[in-house]
């Protein structure tokens, strides 16, 4: 039995801290998952500067209120979920994350929590596990599913070594270069070739 697990910023929707970036003209936020693989160090970092800009919560859900998946994604998944489980593991927040699983069309989400004081402010987050989507892939792996897993970003990378077949999705030259035993796409129906060939095996 398969189970499909994917990223969601940068493969179904675009990266939330890009378009509040892009919103508040902040340009130190557009720095994501992609450019840094340390992600206690990327949220310091992010946390920081919405501290010296005074910004919460509340500006951080308007900007994702107005994001809508990337072209193709809905289609994508409701055709994928047609075939197969699928789960999306992500490192975003559950504050974050609702306004795109209901234009997603409400699939399973895996991710983390923030911590909000009572202004608005965010104070820290609360990862699930640490290493959350490996550790999430082998915990699956342990109850008798065969992952198959795609991502964009160096968070991606240890769910997709780890898994029957993994796939990299829009991802950046240098991950792709660095990381070449991975069939990297750009477009969603050949990603959905690729994980249907994996169904079949």
């Amino acid at each position: 039995m398969e189970i499909v697990c994917l990223d969601l910023e940068g493969v179904l929707v675009p990266e939330i801290w890009i378009a509040f970036a892009e919103a508040t003209g902040i340009e130190e936020l557009k720095r994501t998952t992609r450019d840094e693989p340390d992600y206690d160090k990327l949220m310091a970092y992010r946390l920081a500067i919405l501290k010296e800009h005074g910004l919460g919560l509340k500006q951080i859900q308007e900007t994702i209120r107005g994001i809508d998946p990337l072209p193709g994604a809905r289609e994508f998944l409701d055709k994928l979920r047609e075939r197969t489980q699928v789960i999306i593991l992500s490192d975003t927040f559950t504050q974050f994350a609702a306004p795109l699983m209901e234009k997603l069309g409400w699939p399973t989400i895996f991710c983390n929590t923030l911590e909000v004081a009572e202004d608005g402010t965010i104070t820290g987050y609360r990862m699930r596990v640490e290493k959350s989507k490996l550790t999430t892939v082998k915990a699956l792996q342990s109850i008798g599913y065969d992952t198959i897993a795609s991502g964009d970003s160096f968070n991606d990378l240890g769910m997709i070594e780890a898994s029957k077949a993994g796939f990299l999705f829009r991802s950046t030259e240098a991950i792709k270069k660095d990381y070449p035993q991975y069939p990297a796409f750009e477009e969603y129906d050949d990603l959905l070739d690729a994980i249907s060939k994996q169904l079949t095996k």
